[in-house]
């Protein structure tokens, strides 16, 4: 653990990362504190206004502070990406140790349904689910969570089987441990790495599926602020207020980015394969 830490510090990219994601979610977390404006009171004689003192990053067609609905939409596209990735490595690892360490027909089994959602575009088959559920954030959530199961199954069940026939696997089974004990005290501690890596990029993913359902109009439902439905909003206005798309906008890369280029920082820390 000490040594992963000093790699972790030595890493520039992943420090850089680590401390744009802390600035990300506290400003989320005291977006309240922050925000000078609340994310939906309406300002009529401020409307389309660029940046000024009293609002600063402008306002929208409703006279809205940017600023704030910023704050308060970053609020929720962590909440969602954090929610629907938990969901995802919940069910995904369940399913990928099973199918990994039991193999024949329970693998058979469990990888022909990931396969039939992998047949489906990640963005169409959320828009079906939560088509089906109606929109709103906890339906939100649970389309993305199941659209990223089978990502998380196939990613735990190549670690299960690269393990599964290691010796301390089965010095356990030798000394009569049961499945239960195999399974989680023996085999998961040792597929915590790809699961931590891919979901850390998973979740710039669940925010950039959250932001392209919002701005379809079937995601986080008006007035409550999302980053993908300003962007929707802003297509009528950007000649006349063009700070309206290129904030959400930037908003959104900086933190889809980041968790990217981190994801990326903690495959090479945990993958000897990549160490430079």
């Amino acid at each position: 653990m000490n040594t992963f830490r000093q790699n972790l510090f030595r890493n520039k990219t992943a420090v850089v990362c680590a401390s744009i994601l802390f600035l990300v979610v506290l400003s989320a977390g005291f977006a309240p504190l922050l925000a000078s404006h609340p994310p939906t009171e309406m300002y009529n004689e401020f409307r389309l206004q660029g940046i000024s003192s009293q609002f600063l990053l402008g306002t929208d067609q409703f006279g809205r502070d940017l600023l704030s609905r910023i704050l308060y939409g970053a609020r929720v596209s962590l909440i969602v990406g954090l929610a629907s990735v938990a969901i995802s490595v919940l069910f995904g690892t369940l399913f990928g140790l099973m199918a990994g360490y039991f193999g024949r027909k329970i693998d058979g089994f469990i990888m022909r349904i990931m396969d039939v959602l992998f047949a489906f575009p990640e963005i169409l088959l959320a828009l079906a689910i939560v088509a089906a559920l109606g929109p709103g954030m906890f339906n939100t959530i649970l389309a993305i969570g199941i659209v990223n199961i089978p990502v998380f199954t196939r990613t735990v069940r190549g670690a299960v089987l690269s393990v599964k026939n290691m010796e301390y696997v089965e010095s356990a089974r030798a000394i009569g441990a049961g499945t239960g004990r195999i399974l989680f005290r023996e085999i998961f501690p040792n597929v915590t790495a790809p699961l931590l890596v891919q979901g850390s990029i998973a979740i710039s993913g669940a925010i950039l599926t959250e932001s392209a359902l919002s701005f379809l109009g079937l995601g986080i439902q008006p007035p409550d602020p999302s980053w993908g439905g300003m962007i929707s909003e802003a297509r009528k206005y950007m000649e006349l207020a063009p700070g309206m798309i290129v904030w959400p906008s930037v908003a959104m890369i900086i933190t889809i980015l980041t968790f990217n280029l981190f994801g990326d920082a903690l495959r090479d820390l945990l993958d000897p394969r990549h160490r430079k």
